[in-house]
């Protein structure tokens, strides 16, 4: 399990970084990214969607029954917010282009004649 004590120290205290991550996950920012790569694999049909998880393969640990249920109120728009958002955004479209670049040079590979005899 990972803590977040054994974070690398290249991305700062460990604290700031965790508060970053609980945040962007309350309000979706990680989301978007996963959505919009799940749908562009989807309808390409590389997503195999049948998946199966129940109770008896997922414990939750014991201190699981004092998570917050709520996630932290949201403040005020800023125009910084909006910069963010834009640059976020163009992120995921780079991030979706990579993704694509990598499986188009995988199949290009796997198609290639061998070079070992």
């Amino acid at each position: 399990m990972f803590k977040w004590r054994d974070l690398p120290g290249w991305y700062g205290p460990w604290k700031t970084a965790h508060e970053r991550h609980r945040r962007r996950s309350a309000d979706g920012t990680w989301e978007q990214p996963l959505q919009r790569i799940q749908a562009e694999e989807d309808a390409v049909g590389d997503i195999d969607w049948d998946i199966s998880v129940d109770s008896t393969t997922v414990r939750a640990h014991h201190r699981a029954a004092g998570a917050r249920n709520a996630p932290p109120p949201l403040k005020r728009v800023s125009a910084q917010a909006v910069r963010t958002a834009r640059i976020w955004a163009d992120l995921i479209d780079l991030l979706a282009e990579v993704v694509r670049e990598v499986k188009r040079t995988a199949a290009r590979v796997a198609a290639s004649p061998s070079s070992f005899t």
